[in-house]
Protein backbone atom coordinates (compact mmCIF):
# COMPACT_ATOMS: atom_id res chain seq x y z
CA UNK A 1 0.00 0.00 0.00
CA UNK A 2 1.36 3.36 -0.95
CA UNK A 3 1.83 6.09 2.08
CA UNK A 4 -0.13 8.36 1.05
CA UNK A 5 -3.24 5.27 0.66
CA UNK A 6 -2.06 4.78 4.19
CA UNK A 7 -2.34 8.61 5.64
CA UNK A 8 -5.74 9.35 3.85
CA UNK A 9 -7.59 5.87 5.20
CA UNK A 10 -6.12 6.67 9.10
CA UNK A 11 -6.57 10.56 8.46
CA UNK A 12 -9.73 11.64 10.89
CA UNK A 13 -12.81 12.58 9.70
CA UNK A 14 -13.36 16.82 9.03
CA UNK A 15 -14.90 18.52 11.84
CA UNK A 16 -15.71 22.43 12.16
CA UNK A 17 -13.18 23.57 15.60
CA UNK A 18 -16.10 25.70 16.82
CA UNK A 19 -19.87 25.92 17.09
CA UNK A 20 -22.26 28.28 17.37
CA UNK A 21 -25.81 27.62 19.19
CA UNK A 22 -28.07 30.23 18.72
CA UNK A 23 -29.83 30.57 22.19
CA UNK A 24 -30.69 34.45 22.52
CA UNK A 25 -34.21 34.46 21.34
CA UNK A 26 -37.36 35.81 23.59
CA UNK A 27 -39.16 32.28 23.09
CA UNK A 28 -42.50 34.04 23.06
CA UNK A 29 -44.39 31.15 21.18
CA UNK A 30 -43.05 29.20 23.65
CA UNK A 31 -44.87 30.66 27.07
CA UNK A 32 -45.77 30.65 29.56
CA UNK A 33 -42.70 27.83 29.77
CA UNK A 34 -40.52 30.90 29.41
CA UNK A 35 -42.02 32.88 31.60
CA UNK A 36 -39.30 31.55 34.03
CA UNK A 37 -36.41 30.17 32.36
CA UNK A 38 -34.97 31.42 28.76
CA UNK A 39 -36.55 28.49 25.79
CA UNK A 40 -33.17 26.62 26.20
CA UNK A 41 -33.91 26.02 29.09
CA UNK A 42 -37.41 24.12 28.54
CA UNK A 43 -37.51 20.28 28.78
CA UNK A 44 -37.63 18.09 26.81
CA UNK A 45 -37.83 14.15 28.34
CA UNK A 46 -36.29 15.92 31.28
CA UNK A 47 -33.42 17.46 29.97
CA UNK A 48 -33.25 21.24 28.91
CA UNK A 49 -33.29 21.77 24.72
CA UNK A 50 -29.90 23.30 24.64
CA UNK A 51 -28.30 20.23 26.78
CA UNK A 52 -29.47 18.03 24.07
CA UNK A 53 -28.21 19.96 21.41
CA UNK A 54 -24.46 20.68 23.40
CA UNK A 55 -24.31 16.90 23.83
CA UNK A 56 -24.97 16.45 20.29
CA UNK A 57 -22.59 18.79 19.14
CA UNK A 58 -20.15 17.17 21.92
CA UNK A 59 -20.53 13.47 20.82
CA UNK A 60 -19.61 14.98 17.01
CA UNK A 61 -16.39 15.80 18.11
CA UNK A 62 -16.65 19.29 18.45
CA UNK A 63 -14.68 20.92 20.93
CA UNK A 64 -15.16 24.63 21.53
CA UNK A 65 -19.19 26.04 21.29
CA UNK A 66 -20.31 30.02 21.48
CA UNK A 67 -23.52 30.18 23.08
CA UNK A 68 -25.23 33.81 22.45
CA UNK A 69 -27.49 34.64 25.09
CA UNK A 70 -30.31 37.83 25.74
CA UNK A 71 -33.48 36.68 27.38
CA UNK A 72 -33.06 36.10 30.74
CA UNK A 73 -28.96 35.51 30.14
CA UNK A 74 -27.76 35.38 33.78
CA UNK A 75 -30.13 32.02 34.56
CA UNK A 76 -29.08 30.29 30.55
CA UNK A 77 -25.12 31.67 32.00
CA UNK A 78 -25.47 29.78 34.88
CA UNK A 79 -26.99 26.82 33.52
CA UNK A 80 -23.94 26.41 31.16
CA UNK A 81 -21.40 27.35 33.94
CA UNK A 82 -22.26 23.39 35.16
CA UNK A 83 -20.85 22.22 31.82
CA UNK A 84 -17.51 20.85 30.87
CA UNK A 85 -17.27 19.67 27.36
CA UNK A 86 -17.47 21.37 25.15
CA UNK A 87 -16.29 24.35 26.14
CA UNK A 88 -18.32 27.21 26.09
CA UNK A 89 -17.85 30.78 25.44
CA UNK A 90 -20.36 33.05 26.26
CA UNK A 91 -21.13 35.88 23.65
CA UNK A 92 -22.99 38.77 25.32
CA UNK A 93 -26.32 40.49 23.63
CA UNK A 94 -27.68 41.69 26.38
CA UNK A 95 -27.61 45.41 24.82
CA UNK A 96 -29.67 44.44 21.68
CA UNK A 97 -30.67 41.33 20.22
CA UNK A 98 -29.25 40.69 16.92
CA UNK A 99 -31.07 38.05 14.76
CA UNK A 100 -29.48 34.71 13.73
CA UNK A 101 -27.36 37.00 11.05
CA UNK A 102 -26.47 39.51 13.37
CA UNK A 103 -25.79 37.03 16.21
CA UNK A 104 -23.22 35.46 14.59
CA UNK A 105 -21.29 38.26 13.24
CA UNK A 106 -20.82 39.17 16.69
CA UNK A 107 -19.28 35.95 17.95
CA UNK A 108 -16.91 35.78 14.41
CA UNK A 109 -14.10 36.68 16.84
CA UNK A 110 -14.68 33.59 19.31
CA UNK A 111 -15.49 30.80 16.33
CA UNK A 112 -12.22 31.41 14.27
CA UNK A 113 -11.20 31.58 10.90
CA UNK A 114 -12.14 28.03 9.68
CA UNK A 115 -15.66 26.91 8.69
CA UNK A 116 -17.83 26.62 11.65
CA UNK A 117 -21.12 24.71 13.02
CA UNK A 118 -24.86 26.78 13.52
CA UNK A 119 -27.00 25.12 15.52
CA UNK A 120 -30.20 26.78 16.53
CA UNK A 121 -31.30 25.93 20.29
CA UNK A 122 -34.97 25.03 19.87
CA UNK A 123 -33.77 21.91 17.00
CA UNK A 124 -33.80 18.59 17.80
CA UNK A 125 -34.15 15.12 16.60
CA UNK A 126 -34.61 11.54 16.33
CA UNK A 127 -31.26 9.77 14.91
CA UNK A 128 -31.98 7.57 11.99
CA UNK A 129 -28.52 5.94 10.55
CA UNK A 130 -25.53 7.36 12.60
CA UNK A 131 -24.81 11.24 13.61
CA UNK A 132 -26.48 13.93 11.46
CA UNK A 133 -23.96 16.46 12.63
CA UNK A 134 -21.27 13.66 11.26
CA UNK A 135 -23.70 13.59 8.27
CA UNK A 136 -23.56 17.04 7.56
CA UNK A 137 -19.24 17.48 8.34
CA UNK A 138 -18.79 14.83 5.99
CA UNK A 139 -20.83 16.20 3.17
CA UNK A 140 -19.24 19.69 3.65
CA UNK A 141 -16.86 20.80 0.69
CA UNK A 142 -15.12 24.67 1.49
CA UNK A 143 -14.40 24.88 -2.21
CA UNK A 144 -17.72 25.17 -3.50
CA UNK A 145 -19.75 25.59 -0.56
CA UNK A 146 -20.66 29.20 1.58
CA UNK A 147 -23.56 27.65 3.16
CA UNK A 148 -24.73 23.71 4.03
CA UNK A 149 -27.90 23.61 5.19
CA UNK A 150 -29.63 20.09 7.57
CA UNK A 151 -32.74 19.88 5.70
CA UNK A 152 -35.75 17.71 6.69
CA UNK A 153 -38.74 16.49 5.13
CA UNK A 154 -41.43 18.78 5.94
CA UNK A 155 -44.18 16.06 5.80
CA UNK A 156 -42.64 13.85 8.25
CA UNK A 157 -41.32 16.20 11.07
CA UNK A 158 -42.71 17.20 14.47
CA UNK A 159 -43.89 20.48 15.26
CA UNK A 160 -43.69 21.99 11.91
CA UNK A 161 -46.33 23.49 10.42
CA UNK A 162 -45.19 25.67 7.42
CA UNK A 163 -45.08 24.94 3.93
CA UNK A 164 -41.53 23.80 3.34
CA UNK A 165 -38.62 26.15 2.72
CA UNK A 166 -36.27 24.88 -0.35
CA UNK A 167 -36.34 22.51 -3.28
CA UNK A 168 -33.05 20.67 -3.97
CA UNK A 169 -31.63 19.89 -6.58
CA UNK A 170 -29.65 16.80 -7.58
CA UNK A 171 -26.53 18.07 -6.90
CA UNK A 172 -27.32 19.14 -3.43
CA UNK A 173 -28.33 23.20 -5.21
CA UNK A 174 -30.63 25.02 -2.97
CA UNK A 175 -33.26 26.60 -3.98
CA UNK A 176 -36.04 28.57 -2.30
CA UNK A 177 -39.56 27.62 -2.28
CA UNK A 178 -41.79 30.36 -4.43
CA UNK A 179 -44.32 32.29 -2.96
CA UNK A 180 -48.18 30.41 -1.98
CA UNK A 181 -46.12 27.20 -3.36
CA UNK A 182 -45.09 23.94 -1.00
CA UNK A 183 -41.69 22.58 -1.07
CA UNK A 184 -41.01 19.49 0.02
CA UNK A 185 -37.62 20.28 2.84
CA UNK A 186 -37.51 22.68 6.10
CA UNK A 187 -34.60 23.61 7.37
CA UNK A 188 -33.72 22.07 10.64
CA UNK A 189 -31.85 24.99 12.01
CA UNK A 190 -28.65 23.50 11.37
CA UNK A 191 -25.77 24.32 9.14
CA UNK A 192 -22.00 24.61 8.36
CA UNK A 193 -21.25 28.52 7.23
CA UNK A 194 -17.63 29.52 5.84
CA UNK A 195 -16.52 33.13 7.34
CA UNK A 196 -15.96 34.66 4.05
CA UNK A 197 -19.71 34.36 3.50
CA UNK A 198 -19.71 37.50 6.01
CA UNK A 199 -17.78 39.65 4.49
CA UNK A 200 -19.32 42.82 3.93
CA UNK A 201 -22.66 41.64 6.09
CA UNK A 202 -25.06 43.82 7.06
CA UNK A 203 -24.48 46.12 10.77
CA UNK A 204 -26.78 45.02 13.76
CA UNK A 205 -29.46 42.83 13.51
CA UNK A 206 -30.18 40.80 10.46
CA UNK A 207 -31.24 37.47 9.70
CA UNK A 208 -29.03 34.22 7.76
CA UNK A 209 -31.32 34.44 5.28
CA UNK A 210 -29.86 37.28 3.84
CA UNK A 211 -26.68 35.77 3.60
CA UNK A 212 -28.43 32.52 1.87
CA UNK A 213 -30.30 34.54 -1.06
CA UNK A 214 -26.62 35.82 -1.62
CA UNK A 215 -25.35 32.27 -1.62
CA UNK A 216 -28.23 31.24 -3.67
CA UNK A 217 -27.41 33.82 -6.17
CA UNK A 218 -23.69 32.45 -6.77
CA UNK A 219 -25.08 28.84 -5.97
CA UNK A 220 -23.29 28.50 -2.78
CA UNK A 221 -25.87 27.52 -0.85
CA UNK A 222 -26.46 23.22 -0.33
CA UNK A 223 -28.61 21.29 1.53
CA UNK A 224 -27.70 17.81 2.77
CA UNK A 225 -31.01 15.63 4.13
CA UNK A 226 -31.65 14.78 7.63
CA UNK A 227 -31.62 10.64 8.38
CA UNK A 228 -34.07 10.66 11.08
CA UNK A 229 -37.35 12.76 12.73
CA UNK A 230 -36.91 16.25 13.01
CA UNK A 231 -38.51 17.89 15.74
CA UNK A 232 -38.70 21.45 15.61
CA UNK A 233 -39.84 22.45 19.53
CA UNK A 234 -41.02 26.24 19.14
CA UNK A 235 -44.63 25.95 21.57
CA UNK A 236 -45.26 24.14 24.38
CA UNK A 237 -47.77 21.59 22.06
CA UNK A 238 -44.57 20.84 19.92
CA UNK A 239 -42.75 19.74 23.43
CA UNK A 240 -45.45 17.19 24.16
CA UNK A 241 -45.76 16.22 20.31
CA UNK A 242 -41.95 15.63 20.59
CA UNK A 243 -41.75 13.67 23.84
CA UNK A 244 -44.53 11.19 22.54
CA UNK A 245 -42.86 10.73 19.56
CA UNK A 246 -39.78 10.11 21.33
CA UNK A 247 -41.33 7.56 23.76
CA UNK A 248 -43.40 5.84 20.79
CA UNK A 249 -41.68 2.11 20.01
CA UNK A 250 -39.25 2.72 17.12
CA UNK A 251 -39.06 6.16 18.00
Amino acid sequence: MKTRDRISKSAKPWRPQSAMVLAAGMGSRMRPLTDQVPKPLVRVKGRALIDHVLDRIGEAGIGHTVVNVHYKADILTRHLADRSHPEITISDERDSLLDTGGGVVRALPKLGNAPFLIHNADSTWIEGVGSNIARICETWDAEKMDFLLLVALASSSVGYDGRGDFNMQADGLMVRRREREMAPFAFTGVSIAHPRAFKDAPAGAFSLNELWSRAIETQRLFGVRLDGIWMHIGTPEAVTAAEARIDEPNG
